[in-house]
């Protein structure tokens, strides 16, 4: 079955900003006018929090450690109704649970057959970021990346030397550079941290990734890529009743536990 345009935002380890960056680029696309289907792999339900308030759409879970493979593409495959699915990795691209990264976003990349952007932080590094994003791309060549986001780079002259040497070397577009960014600009410290729903300053915090991604990305190329992956089928079916029970009877039966638990991982209603 065909799958809708997609891509997935990952990085080289976890605190990268690939979160800040997914929220923005969700954000962004939706104020362009486009229905973003927002999924976080692994079972995060704070970072979900985000990019359900960025989208205006719940973002489901892939967890392949806690759901078998047909299972994720039956959730996948049900939930990915808009014009662009955007999936945001957890910790590193190849980080799993053996030393065949079981479990890793590259997997599940491998999987639903979707476009991988690299997030790397800059902060004090040059051409050895193009090593590192060369190994990504020989570490696994079934695992398609198709471009880096460059974060917290100095200024012009770093931005500089990290595009020729990343795209001399690696043969993928550079497709964004986002500058080192204050708290005043946005609250990262409170990124993983803390649920969005709790604090009245969680929508200008969206705003503001927003903006941020319509400064410093390419968000047109980033959409090529998703657009380019639709052609691609994915194995699956989707789910007869992606819808929980929860939303059709009454929850008197039900403990506060249950109920709580649909609330933060809607998936767990695909069976």
């Amino acid at each position: 079955m065909e799958a809708c345009p997609r891509l997935i935002i990952s990085a080289l380890r976890g605190g990268a900003g690939k979160t800040v960056l997914s929220i923005g680029i969700i954000a962004a696309w939706k104020t362009s006018g486009k229905t973003i289907s927002p999924f976080k792999k692994g079972p995060d339900y704070i970072d979900a929090g985000w990019l359900s308030l960025a989208a205006g759409e719940t973002c489901y879970n892939l967890d392949t450690f806690l759901i078998d493979q047909e299972h994720i593409l039956s959730s996948f495959l049900s939930h990915s109704k808009g014009d662009i699915a955007v999936i945001e990795g957890n910790r590193g691209l190849y980080d799993g649970i053996d030393t065949e990264g079981a479990t890793s976003t590259a997997e599940l990349a491998k999987l639903l057959k979707t476009p991988v952007i690299l997030c790397i932080d800059c902060t004090k590094s040059t051409r050895t970021m193009a090593a590192a994003v060369l190994g990504c791309l020989h570490f696994d060549p079934d695992v398609d990346i198709k471009g880096v986001i460059l974060n917290r780079i100095a200024g012009p002259r770093h931005e500089m030397n990290l595009r020729r040497n990343i795209e001399h070397h690696c043969g993928i577009p550079v497709m964004g550079a986002v500058p080192k960014l204050g708290s005043q600009n946005f609250p990262e410290r409170h990124m993983g941290l803390v649920p969005t729903p709790e604090h009245e300053w969680a929508k200008n915090s969206v705003d503001a990734a927003s903006l941020i991604a319509k400064k410093y990305l390419d968000l047109d190329a980033l959409a090529r890529v998703a657009f380019e992956a639709s052609i691609y089928a994915v194995s699956g079916k989707p789910s007869q009743n992606p819808e929980s029970e929860s939303w059709l009877h009454p929850e008197a039966d039900r403990t506060d536990r249950e109920i709580s638990t649909d609330r933060v991982f809607p998936e767990k209603s695909v069976s």
